[in-house]
Parts: structure tokens; C-alpha cells; sequence
């Protein structure tokens, strides 16, 4: 199965922007600091996860057999 670079960083930012939301949210006040924070959050995650290459798969696959 091959993942594209774009999906496997959107599914990064949707989770760090979830997790830093509801963390964020545990106050029951979402504030500008806690915003940026999201959003910083989101960008790093798409950001890191897009320029990391996906790993070329090796020629012997342990249990693909030879």
C-alpha cells in the first residue's frame, strides 16, 4: 500500500491540531495564545511530515517471500 506524502501530512496536522484543540479546550476558554499554539501546531506537523521522504520499500520484504 502506498501513501502519498500530501495524505500522510494532512492526517499529521488534522491530529496535532485535535490533540492541541482538545487540550486546549480542557479549561472550557479558548484563548489567542492557545490559538497560535494550535495553529502552530498544525503548520509544523503539514510542514515536517510533507519534507520527511516517505521510505522506499526494501527488495526482500520479510514476509512477502522471495
Amino acid at each position: 500500500m502506498k501513501i502519498s506524502s500530501a495524505a500522510k501530512a494532512f492526517v499529521a496536522a488534522l491530529a496535532a491540531g485535535a490533540a492541541t484543540a482538545a487540550t486546549a479546550v480542557q479549561d472550557g476558554a479558548f484563548t489567542t495564545g492557545e490559538t497560535v499554539t494550535t495553529v502552530l501546531a498544525i503548520l509544523g506537523a503539514l510542514g515536517i511530515t510533507y519534507a520527511v521522504p516517505n521510505r522506499q520499500p526494501d527488495r526482500a520484504t520479510p514476509g512477502q517471500g522471495l
